[in-house]
């Protein structure tokens, strides 16, 4: 399944596009001031186009030349106040050049149809406080801000990278 809107095409991502997406991760992980190395963004990509059922989706979105321009990760995950299936939205990146032409809400729409086919209720995802850009964008498209704080902790007792 593909989307195609203004000249963009979006569509699952699979194994022939790791090296472009890969590239998007790579700025999107520089964007939040991270350091993954290479393998293991591979390794959580190949997880999500090895089971796509289970783990999520990651799509990839091109200009009409082919140039791989944004990508949005959808996890699959459950609510238990509801007792119903959801989507998380990992990664949301689009490259500077392609910023302001509408991929983004494009992206999302295409990971809320994800969400539909696979039975999810709803969609959720976080952002920095200090990325204004993102949440005028999420405040548009009439995504509700949520009232909750996140939280992380390592497994070996210290806080996690988000």
């Amino acid at each position: 399944m593909s989307a195609a809107h203004s000249g963009h095409a979006i569509a699952a991502a699979g194994e022939k596009d790791l090296p472009e997406l890969l590239a998007l991760m790579r700025a999107y992980c520089d964007f939040y001031e991270t350091r993954p190395a290479d393998e293991r963004l591979l390794r959580l990509s190949r997880a999500l186009i090895g089971d796509p059922e289970l783990e999520g989706v990651q799509l990839i979105a091109r200009e009409p030349t082919g140039a791989a321009v944004g990508f949005a990760t959808v996890f699959w995950s459950w609510d238990t106040t509801e007792g119903e299936r959801i989507g998380v939205m990992n990664d949301l990146y689009i490259a500077p050049a392609a910023r302001g032409t509408g991929l983004a809400e494009r992206l999302i729409e295409a990971c809320l149809e994800r969400c539909r086919a696979r039975g999810a209720t709803r969609l959720d995802w976080q952002t920095a406080p200090e990325n204004a850009r993102a949440q005028s964008v999420y405040d548009r498209i009439g995504a509700v801000r949520e009232p909750w704080l996140a939280y992380s902790l390592a497994p070996g007792g210290r806080g996690g990278a988000s």
